[in-house]
Protein backbone atom coordinates (compact mmCIF):
# COMPACT_ATOMS: atom_id res chain seq x y z
CA UNK A 1 0.00 0.00 0.00
CA UNK A 2 1.09 3.55 -0.69
CA UNK A 3 2.51 5.72 2.09
CA UNK A 4 1.48 8.92 0.27
CA UNK A 5 -0.39 11.53 2.26
CA UNK A 6 -4.06 11.92 1.28
CA UNK A 7 -5.84 15.23 0.74
CA UNK A 8 -9.59 15.49 0.18
CA UNK A 9 -10.61 18.61 -1.74
CA UNK A 10 -14.13 19.98 -2.05
CA UNK A 11 -14.86 22.82 -4.48
CA UNK A 12 -17.78 24.79 -3.06
CA UNK A 13 -19.99 27.66 -4.20
CA UNK A 14 -22.82 28.66 -1.83
CA UNK A 15 -23.02 25.29 -0.10
CA UNK A 16 -23.88 26.50 3.42
CA UNK A 17 -25.96 23.88 5.20
CA UNK A 18 -24.38 21.04 3.21
CA UNK A 19 -20.60 21.38 3.20
CA UNK A 20 -20.26 20.80 6.95
CA UNK A 21 -22.20 17.54 6.77
CA UNK A 22 -20.00 16.30 3.91
CA UNK A 23 -16.81 17.25 5.75
CA UNK A 24 -17.93 15.50 8.92
CA UNK A 25 -18.65 12.34 6.92
CA UNK A 26 -15.19 12.49 5.29
CA UNK A 27 -13.57 12.82 8.72
CA UNK A 28 -15.39 9.72 9.96
CA UNK A 29 -14.42 7.64 6.93
CA UNK A 30 -10.85 8.93 6.45
CA UNK A 31 -9.74 10.27 9.84
CA UNK A 32 -6.10 10.55 8.77
CA UNK A 33 -6.78 12.52 5.58
CA UNK A 34 -6.54 16.30 5.42
CA UNK A 35 -9.57 18.21 4.13
CA UNK A 36 -9.58 21.39 2.08
CA UNK A 37 -12.55 23.39 0.85
CA UNK A 38 -12.02 25.72 -2.09
CA UNK A 39 -14.61 28.45 -1.54
CA UNK A 40 -15.26 29.80 -5.04
CA UNK A 41 -16.61 33.25 -4.26
CA UNK A 42 -19.55 32.12 -2.13
CA UNK A 43 -22.11 34.69 -0.99
CA UNK A 44 -23.21 32.70 2.04
CA UNK A 45 -21.52 31.12 5.06
CA UNK A 46 -19.84 28.26 3.19
CA UNK A 47 -16.33 29.23 4.30
CA UNK A 48 -17.30 29.65 7.98
CA UNK A 49 -19.16 26.34 8.04
CA UNK A 50 -16.19 24.54 6.47
CA UNK A 51 -13.77 26.08 8.95
CA UNK A 52 -15.99 25.09 11.88
CA UNK A 53 -15.85 21.50 10.62
CA UNK A 54 -12.07 21.60 10.87
CA UNK A 55 -11.23 21.96 7.17
CA UNK A 56 -8.64 24.27 5.67
CA UNK A 57 -10.41 26.88 3.52
CA UNK A 58 -8.87 28.35 0.37
CA UNK A 59 -11.00 31.26 -0.83
CA UNK A 60 -11.32 32.78 -4.28
CA UNK A 61 -12.18 36.47 -4.08
CA UNK A 62 -14.55 36.03 -7.04
CA UNK A 63 -16.22 33.06 -8.67
CA UNK A 64 -13.61 31.49 -10.97
CA UNK A 65 -15.33 28.25 -11.97
CA UNK A 66 -15.35 24.61 -10.97
CA UNK A 67 -12.19 23.70 -12.87
CA UNK A 68 -10.25 26.63 -11.40
CA UNK A 69 -11.31 25.51 -7.92
CA UNK A 70 -10.03 22.00 -8.55
CA UNK A 71 -6.75 23.36 -9.89
CA UNK A 72 -6.36 25.47 -6.73
CA UNK A 73 -6.72 22.25 -4.76
CA UNK A 74 -4.19 20.39 -6.93
CA UNK A 75 -1.62 23.15 -6.65
CA UNK A 76 -2.09 23.29 -2.89
CA UNK A 77 -1.60 19.51 -2.73
CA UNK A 78 1.68 19.70 -4.66
CA UNK A 79 2.99 22.59 -2.56
CA UNK A 80 2.13 20.82 0.69
CA UNK A 81 3.54 17.45 -0.36
CA UNK A 82 0.34 15.43 -0.70
CA UNK A 83 0.69 12.51 -3.10
CA UNK A 84 -2.95 11.46 -3.39
CA UNK A 85 -5.93 13.75 -3.90
CA UNK A 86 -9.56 12.74 -3.51
CA UNK A 87 -12.06 15.18 -4.94
CA UNK A 88 -15.78 15.30 -4.24
CA UNK A 89 -18.66 17.75 -4.44
CA UNK A 90 -19.72 19.73 -1.39
CA UNK A 91 -23.46 19.47 -2.09
CA UNK A 92 -23.99 16.00 -0.61
CA UNK A 93 -24.23 14.01 -3.86
CA UNK A 94 -20.99 12.15 -3.31
CA UNK A 95 -21.06 9.68 -0.43
CA UNK A 96 -17.97 9.70 1.77
CA UNK A 97 -18.34 6.00 2.57
CA UNK A 98 -17.55 5.28 -1.10
CA UNK A 99 -14.12 6.96 -0.88
CA UNK A 100 -12.21 3.80 0.16
CA UNK A 101 -13.47 2.02 -2.96
CA UNK A 102 -11.74 4.67 -5.08
CA UNK A 103 -8.75 5.18 -2.81
CA UNK A 104 -7.60 1.56 -2.61
CA UNK A 105 -6.66 0.97 -6.27
CA UNK A 106 -4.76 4.28 -6.33
CA UNK A 107 -2.87 3.44 -3.13
CA UNK A 108 -1.99 0.03 -4.57
CA UNK A 109 -0.57 1.73 -7.66
CA UNK A 110 -3.02 0.01 -10.02
CA UNK A 111 -4.41 3.24 -11.50
CA UNK A 112 -3.59 6.94 -11.64
CA UNK A 113 -7.22 8.12 -11.72
CA UNK A 114 -10.10 6.25 -10.10
CA UNK A 115 -13.51 7.60 -11.13
CA UNK A 116 -16.68 6.99 -9.17
CA UNK A 117 -19.35 6.11 -11.74
CA UNK A 118 -22.97 6.60 -10.79
CA UNK A 119 -24.96 3.44 -10.34
CA UNK A 120 -27.75 4.06 -12.84
CA UNK A 121 -30.10 1.79 -10.92
CA UNK A 122 -29.86 4.11 -7.91
CA UNK A 123 -29.56 7.54 -9.51
CA UNK A 124 -30.76 8.18 -13.02
CA UNK A 125 -30.45 11.98 -13.08
CA UNK A 126 -32.26 14.40 -15.35
CA UNK A 127 -32.94 13.56 -19.03
CA UNK A 128 -30.53 16.33 -20.07
CA UNK A 129 -27.73 14.94 -17.89
CA UNK A 130 -28.33 11.37 -19.10
CA UNK A 131 -28.25 12.53 -22.71
CA UNK A 132 -25.03 14.45 -22.08
CA UNK A 133 -23.40 11.46 -20.41
CA UNK A 134 -24.31 9.22 -23.34
CA UNK A 135 -23.08 11.72 -25.92
CA UNK A 136 -19.68 12.20 -24.28
CA UNK A 137 -19.36 8.48 -23.55
CA UNK A 138 -19.72 7.85 -27.28
CA UNK A 139 -17.31 10.70 -28.07
CA UNK A 140 -14.66 9.25 -25.76
CA UNK A 141 -15.24 5.80 -27.21
CA UNK A 142 -14.52 7.24 -30.64
CA UNK A 143 -11.36 9.06 -29.49
CA UNK A 144 -9.99 6.59 -26.96
CA UNK A 145 -11.50 3.24 -27.92
CA UNK A 146 -12.67 3.02 -24.33
CA UNK A 147 -16.13 3.23 -22.82
CA UNK A 148 -16.79 5.46 -19.82
CA UNK A 149 -20.24 5.04 -18.31
CA UNK A 150 -20.06 8.33 -16.38
CA UNK A 151 -17.58 10.73 -18.04
CA UNK A 152 -19.00 13.74 -16.18
CA UNK A 153 -18.37 12.38 -12.68
CA UNK A 154 -16.36 14.68 -10.43
CA UNK A 155 -16.02 12.00 -7.74
CA UNK A 156 -12.41 10.93 -8.26
CA UNK A 157 -9.18 9.93 -6.56
CA UNK A 158 -5.90 10.92 -8.21
CA UNK A 159 -2.49 9.38 -7.71
CA UNK A 160 0.82 11.30 -7.63
CA UNK A 161 1.35 11.37 -11.41
CA UNK A 162 -2.18 12.65 -12.05
CA UNK A 163 -1.88 15.31 -9.33
CA UNK A 164 1.37 16.64 -10.79
CA UNK A 165 -0.08 16.64 -14.30
CA UNK A 166 -3.27 18.49 -13.35
CA UNK A 167 -1.33 21.03 -11.26
CA UNK A 168 0.95 21.89 -14.18
CA UNK A 169 -1.34 24.49 -15.81
CA UNK A 170 -3.13 22.21 -18.29
CA UNK A 171 -6.42 22.06 -16.37
CA UNK A 172 -9.50 23.89 -17.76
CA UNK A 173 -11.08 26.57 -15.57
CA UNK A 174 -14.78 25.85 -15.98
CA UNK A 175 -16.13 22.40 -16.94
CA UNK A 176 -13.46 19.67 -16.76
CA UNK A 177 -14.98 16.41 -17.94
CA UNK A 178 -14.48 14.49 -21.20
CA UNK A 179 -11.64 16.75 -22.34
CA UNK A 180 -9.66 16.06 -19.17
CA UNK A 181 -10.15 12.29 -19.45
CA UNK A 182 -8.94 12.38 -23.06
CA UNK A 183 -5.98 14.58 -22.10
CA UNK A 184 -5.01 12.27 -19.23
CA UNK A 185 -5.34 9.19 -21.45
CA UNK A 186 -3.07 10.69 -24.11
CA UNK A 187 -0.56 11.59 -21.38
CA UNK A 188 -0.35 7.91 -20.45
CA UNK A 189 -2.27 8.03 -17.18
CA UNK A 190 -4.14 4.89 -16.19
CA UNK A 191 -7.86 5.59 -15.71
CA UNK A 192 -10.55 3.27 -14.44
CA UNK A 193 -14.17 3.63 -13.38
CA UNK A 194 -15.64 2.05 -10.27
CA UNK A 195 -19.39 1.87 -9.55
CA UNK A 196 -20.44 3.95 -6.54
CA UNK A 197 -23.65 5.09 -4.94
CA UNK A 198 -24.60 8.74 -5.22
CA UNK A 199 -27.42 10.87 -3.90
CA UNK A 200 -29.46 13.61 -5.58
CA UNK A 201 -28.36 17.16 -4.73
CA UNK A 202 -29.36 18.13 -1.20
CA UNK A 203 -29.95 21.72 -2.29
CA UNK A 204 -28.20 24.69 -3.82
CA UNK A 205 -27.83 25.47 -7.51
CA UNK A 206 -26.32 23.04 -10.00
CA UNK A 207 -23.56 24.36 -12.24
CA UNK A 208 -25.52 22.79 -15.12
CA UNK A 209 -28.71 24.74 -14.40
CA UNK A 210 -30.58 26.94 -16.89
CA UNK A 211 -28.95 27.34 -20.31
CA UNK A 212 -25.55 26.27 -19.04
CA UNK A 213 -25.84 22.77 -20.60
CA UNK A 214 -25.92 24.42 -24.03
CA UNK A 215 -22.71 26.30 -23.31
CA UNK A 216 -21.24 23.22 -21.67
CA UNK A 217 -21.86 21.02 -24.71
CA UNK A 218 -20.40 23.52 -27.17
CA UNK A 219 -17.41 24.27 -24.96
CA UNK A 220 -16.68 20.58 -24.37
CA UNK A 221 -16.70 19.79 -28.07
CA UNK A 222 -14.27 22.64 -28.69
CA UNK A 223 -12.08 21.54 -25.78
CA UNK A 224 -11.92 17.96 -27.05
CA UNK A 225 -10.92 19.27 -30.48
CA UNK A 226 -8.15 21.39 -28.93
CA UNK A 227 -6.90 18.42 -26.90
CA UNK A 228 -6.63 16.38 -30.09
CA UNK A 229 -4.73 19.20 -31.79
CA UNK A 230 -2.13 19.12 -29.01
CA UNK A 231 -1.37 15.41 -29.04
CA UNK A 232 2.37 16.11 -29.04
CA UNK A 233 2.12 17.91 -25.70
CA UNK A 234 0.37 14.99 -24.03
CA UNK A 235 2.76 12.47 -25.59
CA UNK A 236 5.65 14.39 -24.05
CA UNK A 237 4.05 13.93 -20.64
CA UNK A 238 3.61 10.22 -21.40
CA UNK A 239 7.34 9.96 -22.09
CA UNK A 240 8.18 11.81 -18.87
CA UNK A 241 6.00 9.43 -16.86
CA UNK A 242 7.60 6.41 -18.56
CA UNK A 243 11.01 7.74 -17.60
CA UNK A 244 9.88 8.17 -14.00
CA UNK A 245 10.09 11.97 -14.01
Amino acid sequence: MSSERVLVILPAKDEQGRVGTVLDAVRRVLPDADRVVIDDGSCDGTADEAAKSGARVLSHAVNMGYGASLETGYRYAVRQGFGIVAQMDADGQHIAEELPRLLEPVERGEVDIAIGARDSTLLRGSPVRRAGQLFFSVLLLTCMRRWFADPTSGFQVLGPRAVRFFASGVFPCDYPDADVLLMAHLAGLRIREYPVRMRPRAGGRSMHAGLRPVYYGAKMLLSVFIVLLNVGTWRAWDQRFREGC
